[in-house]
């Protein structure tokens, strides 16, 4: 048996806008953050930018954020992707509690991985449609920034 492991595929960083918070629903709070279009992704097989993008977050009791977040990429080259990514993020409350204040919290102390699933159109990259990935993040008081990996 061949031992997976993960390739970097890109980089992504986004601008956030402020949450809006839906509500509470079965003791979590449900909110969406906006993803401002214009930030940039770059890897070795494939760059170009966020068109624009959405984080649809459940807040749990226990200070858990469950993540699914939507984007829509543009190439450098013009092709349109889907990308899908749902995770985790959480840390001890204090940590939390500052991120959630917008203060600046250093990435190694909360944890926050995500499953992204691409969709591609037929051609050049259509090999993101035959391949599973796994994405660290890091949250920041106005932005976010994404290490994608594919599983190889």
């Amino acid at each position: 048996m061949q031992e997976p492991g993960l390739k970097l595929l890109f980089e992504a960083t986004g601008q956030v806008s402020a949450p809006k918070v839906i509500g509470t629903t079965n003791g979590a709070r449900r909110q969406v953050i906006p993803i401002e279009a214009g930030g940039p992704f770059e890897g070795e097989r494939i760059r170009g930018r966020m068109v624009s993008g959405f984080d649809w977050q459940w807040v749990r009791p226990d200070g858990v954020t469950e993540v699914e977040a939507s984007y829509l990429l543009e190439t450098d080259d013009g092709v349109l992707i889907e990308c899908r990514n749902t995770g985790l993020r959480h840390g001890p409350p204090e940590v939390m509690a500052r991120m959630g204040r917008g203060e600046p919290v250093d990435p190694s102390e909360y944890y926050f991985r995500a499953t992204p699933v691409f969709t591609a159109p037929e051609g050049k990259y259509d090999w993101l449609n035959r391949a599973l990935f796994l994405s660290t993040g890091a949250r920041y008081p106005d932005g976010v920034r994404l290490r994608f990996y594919e599983i190889t």
